[in-house]
């Protein structure tokens, strides 16, 4: 979780209600839940209706989060694929626009290198 939540440019971690936290530019991406086993993601009402409906036993919220725009992860069932798409919905919501145009060039770059074009 923490490799992934770093790997995006401008994300850094602290302290949220106690437990690691990630930001961009000081806005909130996730946080760890107290128990150490489920992350809070802030990644849209539409990601998250998504992920619940594909995934309920692993995306899933409680009372306290309904009507925000988050969704809760159990780590210990979320694929790494999974979670790095949720966490970089997250991001672009939350990044600059700017530093989320320079992903992107840096990304499409790195992937046409590596498909040799």
């Amino acid at each position: 979780m923490r490799r992934l939540a770093l790997a995006f440019p401008g994300v850094e971690e602290g302290s949220s209600y106690g437990t690691p936290g990630f930001r961009v530019r000081g806005k909130f991406l996730a946080r760890l839940w107290e128990d150490g086993e489920v992350l809070v993601v802030k990644c849209g009402d539409d990601e998250r209706d998504f992920r619940m409906k594909a995934d309920p036993e692993t995306f899933f919220i409680t009372d306290h989060y309904r009507g925000y725009p988050t969704v809760l992860v159990r780590l210990s069932r979320v694929s790494e694929d999974d979670l790095q798409a949720v966490l970089e919905e997250a991001w672009r919501r939350q990044a600059p626009k700017r530093l989320v145009k320079e992903y992107e060039q840096h990304r499409d770059r790195h992937h046409a290198e590596r498909s040799g074009r």
